[in-house]
């Protein structure tokens, strides 16, 4: 099924090239209907199918969404709007600090799929570090599955310039201990973001990390 026209990309350069009131305004309603709506329509059927597989997932849509508004209160740049729409499929929405979701993101420049542990407290990470050193061979074998790899190559995110004494000679054999994140994202193109089939692209790339997100939450739950 075909989600997005060539409006929806259409609207998010004009809003990168005039990033203001006045502009949103008087865009307001192509916004509403070439953006805002298919947009939800696709996360509803991307949430849909995606619970077959995690059940647990949040399913009111409008708690998935990011809003297009920036909190530019503490920021330099008061650009008032994001050059993109995204959403997160997790179990409380785009407030989920703890469990290991995915992201989706369409912008003027970039689209991408991801997913995995962006915010990771101090006893998270001790916990997945724990779990990565006690069982490599698990996280490893996940890391180097055919599909996996293929989508994200490999784990992301901020690393540690200072790792536990234990770690420090482990970190050789497997550096991902060193990270303080543990994401994955992938880039698609406008052509398959426009096609009839992008439901099907973006489902294919969540399961495809799956089993990576799976390892994390347990390991975290420990």
């Amino acid at each position: 099924m075909k989600y997005l026209n060539p409006a929806f990309f259409k609207f998010l350069d004009g809003l990168a090239k005039n990033n203001n009131k006045e502009w949103f305004d008087q865009n307001r309603a192509t916004y509403e209907e070439e953006v805002k709506k298919p947009f939800r329509n696709l996360v509803e059927a991307l949430t849909e199918k995606l619970a077959k597989d995690l059940p647990e997932i949040n399913r009111e849509v409008s708690k998935s969404i990011f809003r297009i508004n920036r909190d530019i209160r503490f920021a330099k740049d008061k650009s008032p709007y994001k050059n993109h729409v995204a959403a997160v499929f997790s179990r409380k929405g785009t407030q989920d600090l703890d469990y290991p979701g995915f992201y989706i993101h369409f912008g003027s420049k970039e689209i991408r799929v991801g997913g995995g542990k962006y915010d990771v407290s101090k006893e998270q990470l001790a916990k997945i570090r724990q779990e990565i050193f006690y069982n490599n061979k698990a996280f490893n074998k996940l890391l180097n599955e055919k599909n996996f790899a293929e989508k994200f190559h490999t784990l992301s995110g901020d690393t540690s310039k200072i790792l536990p004494p234990d770690y420090k000679e482990f970190a050789k054999e497997q550096p991902l201990i060193a990270n303080k994140q543990f994401w994955y994202m992938a880039d698609l193109t406008r052509k398959e973001a426009l096609g009839d089939n992008i439901d099907t692209i973006l489902l294919s790339y969540m399961k495809a990390g799956l089993k990576m997100n799976k390892f994390l939450w347990e390991a975290m739950s420990a």
